[in-house]
């Protein structure tokens, strides 16, 4: 069983930073960051496979950055220069397959609030 648990989560003005954390039962072959907003789809933020390869949506390019501590079992999200778009809940996923299967470990996510 794989467990999720994201942390991190919070207020902050735009302009800010955060960054979340996700502990995970272990490190799988594809991690991933998807956020969903009020009233909107979920969307995929970043990913990250167990060689480091990374992707991102084009909206946060440049100020987001996905990281993972293979040791600690840790995934991180760094988030730079947040704006009020970036309001939503955060998810950690993970999958044993290629990133682009699907992921099928969820985390309960985490609340990330940006105010304009």
């Amino acid at each position: 069983q794989v467990q999720l648990v994201e942390s991190g989560g919070g207020s902050v003005q735009a302009g800010g930073s955060l960054r979340l954390s996700c502990a995970a039962t272990y490190i799988l072959y594809c991690m991933a960051w998807f956020r969903q907003a009020p009233g909107k789809e979920r969307e995929e933020v970043a990913t990250i496979t167990y060689d480091g390869t990374t992707t991102y949506a084009d909206s946060v390019k440049g100020r987001f950055t996905i990281s993972k501590d293979n040791v600690a079992s840790i995934l991180y999200l760094q988030m730079n220069s947040l704006k009020s778009d970036d309001s939503g809940t955060y998810y950690c996923a993970a999958t044993w397959s290629r990133c682009s299967t699907g992921f099928n470990h969820w985390g309960q996510g985490t609340l990330v609030t940006i105010s304009s």
